[in-house]
């Protein structure tokens, strides 16, 4: 099932992000993963940060198996699914719900900073990359991509 996440989910969410960054395969090494995300983000900071985006999110079971977000200016600032969930279609129906509302809220293209992970499932999405990046974080380095779709 997907819905819109509330202040209830937070936590869950958080537990979310970090089982799909520690849990499954990777391509990066588990210092880049332990540098990426130590714990599982949780507390008012964390709840603070999905407050001020949408949040769609898919749920089975009544569990949390993934959710993705939209900041204000466009930017999908984090899309997690767990491991045993992906290739099932649930990070392209999470997209649909994030890519209406923004059409909904008038935006002329969507943008993401994606993990070598998720490029390929923003490609799918119409994303087009714009340029490698690399950014740092405890000493490690982790590779991602700067990829954007038009919506007009």
């Amino acid at each position: 099932m997907m819905r819109w996440a509330g202040p209830d989910d937070a936590e869950a969410l958080g537990r979310v992000m970090f089982d799909a960054i520690h849990r499954g395969k990777s391509p990066y090494t588990p210092a880049q993963q332990n540098a990426w995300l130590p714990a599982p983000n949780a507390g008012r900071a964390w709840a603070s940060r999905l407050a001020r985006q949408r949040v769609a999110m898919a749920e089975m079971d009544g569990r949390a198996v993934g959710f993705m977000t939209l900041a204000e200016d466009g930017r999908i600032d984090l899309a997690f699914l767990l491991p045993e969930y992906r290739g099932h279609g649930l990070f392209h129906q999470l997209y649909e719900m994030l890519e209406q509302d923004a059409r909904d809220r008038g935006l002329d293209s969507l943008y993401t900073h994606a993990s070598l992970m998720a490029e390929g499932p923003f490609m799918a999405a119409g994303f087009r990359t714009e340029r490698a990046e690399q950014v740092e974080r405890d000493g490690q380095v982790l590779a991602r991509f700067l990829m954007r779709k038009w919506l007009v």
